[in-house]
């Protein structure tokens, strides 16, 4: 998708340039690329199952450290 911005008579470059980030904004452009630019990547299933096993270890320990009177 592009944008074209034609400059109209008698009008200043600085108008000229304000009017185009403004249709900028409005069209969405920037934002599309910046959330494209910035996108993460998909976590593989063998980390994620990693991750979930050392959530589960934590709380585990965490829970056996509650209970002898160690964490309030």
């Amino acid at each position: 998708m592009s944008l074209e911005v034609k400059k109209k008579l008698k009008e200043t470059s600085l108008a000229l340039a304000s009017r185009f980030t403004k249709s900028m904004q409005q069209s969405g452009i920037l934002l599309r690329a910046r959330k494209s630019q910035f996108r993460e990547r998909e976590k593989s299933r063998q980390i994620k199952r990693r991750a979930a096993i050392r959530r589960s270890e934590r709380k585990k320990e965490y829970q056996k450290l509650r209970k002898l009177g160690k964490v309030k």
